[in-house]
């Protein structure tokens, strides 16, 4: 009797072959978790010193940093929310990182509206406070929704508000400078990072992004002439999205 051949086998042990495939395809999905996100390294063209030099843009790490992440990110983004906090904890626990936020709003009005309360609060040193609780949200970002947020974050909400009515063109000049970065840089959507000189689409979780950091500062060099080169915060400060300088944040005087 001749000996059963693969397809036999599969029709009389379906559950051994099912559970072989499934185990098979963990460790393939393990294994590609571990492997480097793609990451294109860039050149110091205009483009990407605008992109590194724009006053307005909010940021938060000392001047003298030897890396420098701008990030990419819209509040209704679900990438961009699961993987946040991993920045967040970066920027707590690495005193040599400086992160420039881009906010680029590309689910709507509704991420619109956030954007420009978050950048405006930058001008009360609040930037980065308002950003996590944003990212932290669920639900619509209605504009009550986006106060309460605000209010809990210490935002002076009469404040924002005036500040939003008399720069509301500067806020929206800023956005608009936010995305045709993005569009130059080639990116097709948000979450998008670049972390020295290497431009990364996609979420980065707290293993990818430290993996991120340490490549960047082997390679060096780029980002540190490229900023040096533009318009700098002075003493920790965070510049405002108006180009004056703002108060530092609480994270900011951690960060410096």
């Amino acid at each position: 009797m001749p000996r059963p051949g693969l397809v036999t086998l599969i029709a009389r042990r379906p559950r051994l072959t099912l559970a072989a495939a499934v185990g098979i395809a963990l460790a393939a999905s393990a294994m590609l978790q571990r492997l480097p996100p793609a990451a294109t390294p860039l050149r110091l063209t205009p483009v990407v010193r605008a992109v590194l030099t724009d006053p307005g843009s909010p940021s938060v790490g000392p001047a003298s940093a030897d890396v420098v992440i701008v990030i990419f990110t819209d509040y209704q983004c679900p990438i961009c929310k699961t993987t946040d906090p991993a920045l967040m904890r970066l920027i707590s626990r690495d005193p040599k990182v400086r992160v420039i936020f881009k906010d680029w709003p590309v689910f709507g009005v509704r991420s619109h509206a956030a954007a420009r309360a978050a950048i405006a609060a930058h001008r009360q040193g609040r930037y980065l406070a308002f950003h996590a609780a944003l990212m932290e949200s669920r639900g619509r970002f209605d504009d009550d929704h986006i106060r309460r947020i605000g209010i809990a974050a210490g935002v002076d909400w009469p404040r924002l508000q005036a500040d939003m009515s008399a720069r509301s063109a500067d806020l929206d000049a800023q956005i608009a400078r936010h995305t045709s970065q993005a569009w130059s840089l080639g990116l097709q959507g948000t979450p998008g990072y670049l972390v020295g000189p290497y431009l990364i689409p996609g979420g980065l979780d707290d293993h990818h992004l430290a993996q991120a950091v340490r490549r960047a500062r082997k390679t060096g060099g780029l980002l540190g002439a490229a900023v040096e080169a533009g318009q700098q915060p002075r003493n920790g400060e965070a510049m405002s999205w108006d180009g004056r300088a703002a108060p530092p944040s609480p994270a900011l005087r951690r960060a410096g």
